[in-house]
């Protein structure tokens, strides 16, 4: 069986920024163990599947479905592999019913739009709702930050910002920490914060003025990644935090600058909560894959 690929790269228009999503079209015959082998294969941070939509109609049904492996499983939801799946989904000749693309994954419909910028357009996605909020609990804050190298005096704040992948997420007092940082990965990967399924560690520090707003590290050794380049749940997760509050509602942030990507992360908040990460995105192969 031969099925038709894409791999997309998210959050940099240049064919070596940002941070690749590999995409599988019309996977419907797969099975989780063909999957799951071709996510290791690959491996990049996330690896995606086309499927038909199990949830389809112009009623606020989805255009298509899609999950989401990484190198060590499947994920309910993620941000860059939702951009760049889209982007393949249109580019192979999908046709949202409605005015937006609308997705099916894990956590269940994410809508997406298509903003003119320039010649082309950016893809943007709505944040899901937090499944986990809140302050982090003192003894796992300083087990957070041991394993990053920190003391828990350079945390700023702290708080739970999971949306699916199970995110904490750690403020430092500026980007130059955040950047410095050289954690401790097998220690963070042996982490257990009484949680039900994996998680990963945020990171972000702000930049003294002007754009970005911010630098965004995302560690994530549980699920076989050491630290992903960039990550759309995680800064949707930060949106949802500090957008509108310590940091402006509309605002860019960078991350993937210490693994020498430059990703860019437009994060918007809207006046009734919501938030939308949108980046660009851009094909860099097309083939077909054998199963």
């Amino acid at each position: 069986m031969r099925l038709s690929f894409r791999q997309v790269n998210v959050f940099s228009p240049a064919l070596t920024g940002g941070n690749p999503v590999a995409v599988v079209h019309d996977a419907d015959g797969l099975t989780d163990d063909q999957m799951a082998a071709f996510a290791r294969w690959t491996n990049l941070s996330e690896t995606t599947f086309l499927l038909a939509p199990t949830d389809a109609g112009r009623d606020g049904g989805a255009d298509y479905r899609v999950r989401i492996w990484t190198p060590g499983g499947e994920l309910p939801f993620a941000g860059h592999p939702t951009l760049g799946t889209a982007h393949a989904w249109l580019e192979a000749g999908g046709e949202p019913a409605g005015e937006g693309v609308v997705q099916e994954c894990g956590v269940g419909l994410v809508r997406l739009r298509r903003t003119a910028v320039g010649d082309g357009h950016r893809l943007a996605f709505a944040g899901p709702p937090l499944i986990r909020s809140g302050d982090v609990d003192g003894a796992d804050l300083v087990r957070i930050a041991r394993s990053l190298r920190i003391g828990p005096s350079d945390v700023v704040r702290a708080a739970w910002v999971d949306n699916g992948p199970g995110w904490v997420a750690v403020q430092l007092r500026d980007a130059a920490a955040v950047l410095a940082l050289e954690p401790d990965l097998a220690a963070m990967g042996e982490l257990k914060l009484g949680v039900v399924g994996e998680y990963g560690v945020g990171v972000v520090g702000e930049y003294p003025a002007g754009e970005p707003a911010i630098e965004v590290r995302a560690f994530v050794p549980s699920i076989g990644v050491g630290e992903d380049p960039v990550t759309g749940s995680l800064n949707a997760g930060l949106g949802q935090w500090l957008a509108g509050d310590v940091l402006p509602s509309s605002y860019v942030a960078s991350q993937g600058t210490a693994l020498g990507r430059e990703g860019r992360v437009h994060v918007d908040k809207l006046p009734d909560g919501e938030v939308w990460v949108g980046g660009d995105t851009v094909t860099t192969i097309v083939g077909q894959v054998a199963f």
